[in-house]
């Protein structure tokens, strides 16, 4: 039997936070998606940071880490100039409630999920409203 109390969800901090991946995008529609994102949560990346494309032939990904327990502020509609690919990986509940937050400010597709035993990872298409 184990005594250490169970922690699931968003009590834990493992369940309150989503790794959010970009690519297939430039660099002003990552800053866009970074820029909801840092709006409405504790983000590793600061509101208005510029991403940098990598140098050479190698396709370029922009990563952050985002704690959605507790959101700041709801997001508004927001501009692409084309789709973009956002692969995001996190608890349950963390991930749902990204990608709800994300509804509010593109239209948002899930074009495919990985489920595991504590986590998954959702494949998402944002465009402009």
């Amino acid at each position: 039997m184990n005594s250490t109390p169970e922690q699931s969800g968003e009590d834990h901090p493992a369940g309150r936070e989503v790794v959010v991946s970009l690519s297939g995008c430039d660099t002003q529609d990552a800053r866009t998606v970074f820029d909801v994102l840092a709006t409405a949560f504790a983000s590793d990346h600061p509101m208005g940071e510029t991403p940098t494309s990598a140098s050479g032939p190698r396709p370029t990904v922009w990563v952050t880490t985002v704690d959605v327990s507790e959101p700041r502020a709801a997001a508004t509609p927001a501009r692409l100039t084309a789709p973009v690919t956002v692969d995001a990986q996190g608890g349950y509940w963390a991930v749902d409630r990204l990608r709800s937050h994300l509804t509010d400010a593109f239209v948002v597709s899930v074009v495919g999920t990985a489920a595991g035993d504590q986590e998954e990872e959702v494949r998402l298409r944002l465009e402009s409203r």
